[in-house]
């Protein structure tokens, strides 16, 4: 790992792959699951991991540069929703020469934020929420 988490920086870098090498392995042979667990997370469960994966999959097979581009949209999400320092232009040149590496070091990011791959986002919100079956209750109640 290089730095704390919510410093600015990525939990682990670019080529650090062996750090995981679950998440390695799958992202190298099936780079389209690896996609779409990272994307159905970063839009909270209002598409599904096998839509993403499946978009993916289809664009990067008839043009390589379409799947670089998708992959690069989702970079930059997970960058602004976690405030991890960067810019577009990086983004897109990683995404582009290094899509693998940029896809994995993604999947190890969210990972590191606590969420368990492949539970999906609806798995992610049940165990965070297990064990919750009703809103605090408010002594003395409401008064004027």
């Amino acid at each position: 790992m290089s730095e704390k988490i919510g410093d600015g920086s990525w939990s682990t870098g670019l080529c650090d792959c062996f750090s995981d090498c679950s998440s390695c392995c799958l992202t190298l042979w099936c780079p389209c699951v690896s996609f779409g667990r990272v994307a159905e997370i970063l839009d909270k469960g209002s598409s599904s991991c096998c839509l993403h994966g499946s978009l993916f999959y289809v664009l990067a097979a008839f043009t390589h540069v379409g799947g670089c581009i998708y992959a690069w949209l989702y970079r930059v999400k997970l960058r602004e929703v976690y405030g991890i320092e960067g810019h577009h232009c990086s983004d897109c040149v990683v995404s582009l020469l290094c899509l693998h590496l940029s896809i994995c070091q993604e999947y190890r990011e969210l990972k590191a934020r606590g969420f368990r791959m492949s539970a999906g986002w609806e798995g992610n919100v049940q165990m965070h929420t297990r064990g919750v079956t009703s809103a605090p209750a408010v002594e003395g109640g409401m008064s004027r």
